[in-house]
């Protein structure tokens, strides 16, 4: 199996989706950080995060979603997350994540709770 990490943006909506694949890690996760931040230093305070393609993700892409859902925060947004994958639902459920951040099955229902 692939386990490369990939990103991609599509800004065709109303708000912009991030969608992630692979493993995000220590080693991968700065890439998505960046593309985050630079979403929200553009004026963007919504942007829905894709993990569906996610196969795996440590404590370094917790922070990295942990710190740009406070950015989306501060500036009246928020940062839904599209999680299917039971092993990555799991990692949430675990650290309480799962009542802090909006979490969806698809990408438009998460799109349309924002929108």
């Amino acid at each position: 199996m692939d386990q490369t990490f990939h990103i991609a943006e599509d800004d065709s909506r109303s708000v912009p989706v991030v969608s992630a694949a692979g493993e995000i890690d220590v080693a991968t996760a700065p890439p998505l950080r960046d593309r985050l931040q630079a979403l929200t230093a553009s004026g963007r305070s919504t942007v829905v995060v894709d993990l569906l393609g996610v196969t795996f993700l440590d404590s370094t892409a917790l922070g990295v979603l942990v710190g740009a859902l406070k950015r989306c925060r501060e500036s009246g947004g928020d940062l839904p997350l599209v999680i299917t994958e039971p092993r990555i639902l799991k990692v949430f459920e675990i650290t309480g994540l799962t009542d802090v951040f909006p979490i969806h099955a698809t990408v438009d229902e998460a799109v349309g709770s924002v929108a």
